[in-house]
């Protein structure tokens, strides 16, 4: 799919899982011989897209300790999805933008990585959903990257995909699980996009290769020459707000401080050291229970039985956090486990490093909830 912007922009519409998609991109810039090839790649998407043996032997408790999480998974749940057509075509996903950069390299033309840093765009989608959008998303991806799709995703044909890429599918559904943020996902991306091969198209010709859903609305930014918004606002996340969960999860560990200073005060030791026994015991327990029934190594559970009590104490930290440290330092998941879960039997689902780590984190933030929850009636009937 070929469109044409002015004298100078060319659109190839491409679909990221096609072989087609790959020769129409190096024949195209052979034809047209452009001075700037555009791709709809941030940094981030290039730095893993040509470095994939990188990228999967990156151990996962980088990724989730590091600086910007929110880009490594969504990349896996993207490769996973679009790794279930591709393999029945013989192509790597993202094989048409590498075939773009490679020919641009070829031909001494430069690259522009157009597209917004996708840990912006879902940073400013999450701000925008309501806590019933956050639920329906969780619940959708994890069946995506499972394969609870797989029968609609294998009546997918590839030539549909040319009219509706892969991206810009998973984008529309999305928006309809999530309606709050399809101007976040769909119209700031296009104008992001516009705006960078706007500007680039002041030094020369510029090929633009993006998914083929991007074709009709980029060429109509691009046809309308702006006035586009400041990229300062295009990349303006919102701060973290105040929330209900935040607000438990402040109160609960003053209120049982207060209570333990209180009871120190009056005099009464026993019912302050019951009712830290009590308070260990819940929150430890539930957590090791949780940590267990995910399947968690016995040092997983251990530690959540442990730490536990102290965690909730602390709304920064999480007995979940500490075991799926320890699940994962004994398992060493790499990204590449988190790309290719298979969902064929709950074992096999199960027997995914990844997914044993998260779910063991999971499970032990849950049971040292409910150990919380537990706990308090006690607290609360010495008073």
């Amino acid at each position: 799919m070929e469109r044409l912007v002015g004298d100078n922009i060319v659109l190839i519409g491409t679909a990221h899982v096609s072989e087609k998609s790959v020769d129409e991109v190096r024949e195209a810039i052979e034809r047209h011989k452009p001075e700037i090839v555009a791709v709809e790649l941030d940094p981030s998407r290039y730095k893993v897209l040509t470095g994939k043996r990188e990228w999967r032997d990156l151990p996962i408790t980088k990724v989730l300790s590091g600086s910007n999480p929110y880009f490594f998974i969504a990349q896996a749940f993207l490769a996973a999805m679009q790794r279930r057509i591709g393999m029945e075509q013989g192509v790597e996903p993202g094989a048409e933008m590498l075939a773009a950069i490679e020919a641009a390299g070829e031909n001494d033309i430069r690259v522009l990585l157009a597209d917004r840093d996708i840990s912006i765009t879902l940073k400013r989608a999450w701000k925008k959903m309501s806590l019933r959008e956050k639920m329906r998303l969780t619940w959708n991806l994890m069946a995506a990257i499972t394969g609870v799709y797989d029968e609609e995703m294998e009546e997918i044909d590839v030539d549909q995909l040319m009219e509706e890429d892969m991206l810009n599918m998973m984008v529309e559904e999305l928006s309809e699980i999530v309606p709050s943020v399809a101007d976040v996902l769909i119209h700031e991306r296009d104008t992001f996009i516009a705006k960078k091969i706007l500007q680039a198209s002041k030094d020369g010709k510029v090929l633009a290769v993006v998914g083929a859903g991007h074709i009709n609305g980029l060429a109509e930014k691009l046809e309308k020459r702006g006035p586009f918004p400041t990229y300062e606002s295009l990349n303006y996340v919102p701060p973290k707000g105040f929330s209900i969960a935040k607000a438990f999860g402040w109160g609960v560990p003053w209120f049982f401080l207060t209570w333990m200073f209180y009871m120190a005060f009056t005099g009464n030791y026993e019912t302050l050291r019951e009712g830290f026994i009590v308070w260990f015991l819940a929150n430890g327990i539930f957590a090791a229970i949780g940590a267990a029934l995910a399947m968690g190594h016995p040092l997983s559970i251990l530690t959540a039985f442990c730490v536990a009590w102290f965690t909730s104490l602390n709304p920064t930290l999480a007995a979940g956090w500490f075991a799926g440290l320890v699940e994962a330092k004994i398992r060493k998941p790499t990204m590449a486990d988190l790309e290719y879960i298979e969902a064929e039997t709950l074992r096999g689902f199960m027997s995914n490093k990844v997914v044993r780590v998260l779910m063991v984190t999971a499970f032990a933030n849950l049971g040292s909830v409910i150990g919380t929850i537990y706990a308090l009636p006690y607290i609360l009937g010495t008073v």
